[in-house]
């Protein structure tokens, strides 16, 4: 049974709308302003919980990237609870 395609909307971790930037103006042709996730740096343990056949096929939510604290510079970090 064939593999379905990859979903470029859906966030590889927890599969929710990404809301990527890139990919709407790729889907809909309209210009968007620079994505989000450009003026981010995402850590190594965050990437590697990509599963590999996802791997920079599909970008990460917001949601996902705030719930790592090390894809943030410290003053951007999310308040601790």
């Amino acid at each position: 049974m064939a593999t379905p395609p990859l979903d470029a909307t859906a966030c590889p971790l927890c599969g929710k709308p990404n809301r990527c930037a890139m990919e709407v103006e790729r889907e809909s042709g309209v210009k968007q302003p620079p994505c989000w996730c450009l003026g981010v740096d995402f850590s190594a343990e965050l990437l590697a919980r990509v599963p590999a056949e996802k791997q920079r096929m599909a970008c990460i939510c917001s949601a996902c990237a705030a719930a790592s604290a090390d894809s943030f510079p410290a003053s951007d970090s999310p308040p601790s609870s």
